[in-house]
């Protein structure tokens, strides 16, 4: 399998593809890549019996296609755990070293990797950590963009994405914060957030919004 394909069955995963339908626009803002070219992938994820789309409603993942993510994204998810976790990286610089680590990293490497750290759930940026027998915590897929104004909720996780954690460490914006939604923009604008620890208040680009899930 291409790169290409696998970093399409990770976002499908990331979006909640494995309970929902997925549309082509929140692949195409997460991956940052034009729509067309998210309608031709998803046509050769449902070629090769990885993904099932229902036209004007979406895409969601087969059982193939669920497990052959939930491996991927344990190998991504428990690779930077280990380097923010043991070799003190950013946040923001450990997606690149995962993607390729996770493609060389053999079942016993993983598993003998998970052990050594304790056997974690969650990876540095929220994302739960599927364990070797496929089972791990739902994470929220209540995108802050699709959260009501006057709604306070917890910041849950952020969608593997560098130049998103570049942004979100810019604006100082972190896992388990709670923040109350203040207002959404029109016309593709920002939503406007309020740490409640401090009061600050923080205008979140539309496209990070969509890619921010609360609880």
């Amino acid at each position: 399998m291409t790169p290409m394909k696998e970093d399409y069955l990770k976002i499908i995963f990331e979006l909640g593809g494995t309970k929902k339908k997925v549309s082509n626009k929140q692949i195409a803002l997460s991956l940052d890549i034009a729509a067309g070219s998210v309608t031709e992938m998803v046509g050769k994820l449902v070629q090769d019996g990885l993904a099932k789309h229902t036209p004007y409603a979406g895409i969601s993942l087969t059982k193939q296609g669920i497990r052959y993510a939930e491996t991927l994204v344990r190998k991504h998810r428990i690779w930077e755990d280990f380097l923010v976790d043991k070799l003190n990286y950013d946040l923001p610089d450990v997606h690149s070293e995962a993607e390729v680590l996770e493609h060389v990293t053999s079942e016993r490497l993983v598993d003998s990797l998970e052990s050594f750290l304790g056997h974690p759930t969650h990876c540095p940026h929220g994302g739960a950590i599927p364990d070797k027998n496929g089972h791990y915590t739902e994470d929220s897929h209540t995108a802050l963009a699709d959260t009501e104004d006057g709604t306070v909720v917890s910041i849950e996780r952020f969608i593997d994405n560098h130049d998103l954690l570049v942004y979100l460490h810019d604006i100082a914006l972190k896992i388990g914060q709670a923040v109350k939604v203040i207002k959404h923009d029109p016309f593709e604008g920002p939503v406007t957030i309020e740490v409640q620890a401090t009061g600050q208040q923080i205008p979140v680009s539309y496209k990070a919004a969509h890619n921010i899930f609360v609880k």
